[in-house]
């Protein structure tokens, strides 16, 4: 099975390459460089492709955008601009440097957010289907020749294991058929996915850490593209996209309007109502002073932070909410088939 193109290997490249030009080895020569260390075969395959259409005489911007499904819209208008203005060496540092941090922050919600209850919750659904089907029907036989009328919680997870093992293959391509379901909604309607994401931003506990993830998503990637020389509307128009979010991109869209007929950005963002005050106040002192792309970077690097804090305290709080329920459930099911035993015992 051929192995995809990860993230990691997008930010390996990135960096290899600008390394690669910053040490003063010619574009092409750099991609047979990198592409001989790279480990993954589809991306030397892509690397090699690349090089190839910049050998035909396209440009590097332009060769990447043969490949959208690796290199989105951010990536090629950053080497694009790098190139335009001579400074792709230059250019290429700082698409490594913004591809790490996100590939950092990406990584560290991961692997705080998901791993631990993912295992948590498939080894529950395995314990419970193997007590459900297996465990439940011998001791509902052994209860059964007793002749004893059993406990209600008992019968009750007696007909849930009877009812499992007669449908369970009904309740697998139901379970099967609402993700896949879900997944194609997701895929093909704009407004199903519109709706998701603004049922995120309003989801109890976890919608503040979507909207600080937004917030520090939109000045990392501002602060990125400004700083590289980019015009400020066309900055904007990119990271309206890199907000991942319908919300945020109509915001930043109309942000990008306002800018467009001589608005400041700080009123801009003012007006749409989307930003926390003090990444409004900011901009203003970045604007006034010159440095608006150091002051974004500091937003960024703020919530970057607010969201790594936010995400340890929702793992601290999660965990041991999550083993209580798994306790309760595989707990319940363990006294269901215990009880009847202590009602013969208080019989005899």
């Amino acid at each position: 099975m051929k192995k995809k193109v990860s993230t990691l290997d997008i930010t390996i490249f990135t960096r290899q390459l600008a390394t690669m030009m910053k040490a003063g080895v010619p574009l092409v020569q750099s991609f047979e460089i990198v592409a001989e260390g790279l480990e993954n075969p589809a991306m030397r395959e892509v690397v090699l492709g690349i090089k190839g259409e910049v050998e035909g005489g396209n440009t590097f911007a332009g060769a990447l955008r043969k490949y959208p499904q690796h290199f989105d819209n951010l990536f090629c208008s950053l080497v694009e601009s790098g190139e335009q203005s001579g400074a792709l060496e230059t250019m290429l540092d700082r698409v490594a440097i913004y591809k790490e941090k996100e590939r950092i922050t990406q990584t560290k919600n991961q692997e705080s957010h998901g791993i631990t209850r993912q295992r948590s919750i498939v080894v529950a659904v395995i314990v419970t289907i193997i007590l459900m089907v297996k465990v439940v029907p011998v001791s509902e036989e052994l209860f059964t020749s007793f002749g004893a009328d059993l406990p209600a919680f008992t019968k009750m997870v007696v007909n849930m294991s009877q009812w499992t093992q007669k449908y369970w293959f009904v309740l697998i391509i139901v379970v099967g058929f609402a993700i896949a379901a879900f997944l194609e909604a997701k895929k093909r309607s704009k407004k199903f996915r519109d709706l998701l994401d603004k049922a995120a931003l309003r989801a109890p506990i976890f919608g503040d850490l979507v909207y600080k993830a937004i917030i520090a998503r939109y000045s990392r990637t501002l602060a990125t593209t400004f700083a590289a020389g980019v015009p400020l509307i066309d900055a904007l128009e990119s990271t309206a996209g890199a907000t991942n979010n319908v919300v945020y991109e109509e915001a930043v869209m109309k942000i990008r309007e306002d800018v467009a007929t001589g608005q400041q950005l700080q009123f801009a963002m003012r007006v749409t109502d989307k930003f926390p005050s003090m990444a409004v106040q900011m901009v203003a002192i970045g604007e006034e002073s010159g440095a608006l792309d150091a002051m974004l970077d500091k937003v960024a690097t703020h919530y970057e932070n607010e969201v790594d804090n936010a995400v340890d305290g929702l793992t601290s709080m999660m965990e041991p909410l999550i083993m209580a329920v798994l306790g309760i459930l595989v707990g319940g099911l363990v006294v269901a088939m215990y009880l009847p035993i202590f009602q013969m015992g208080s019989v005899v």
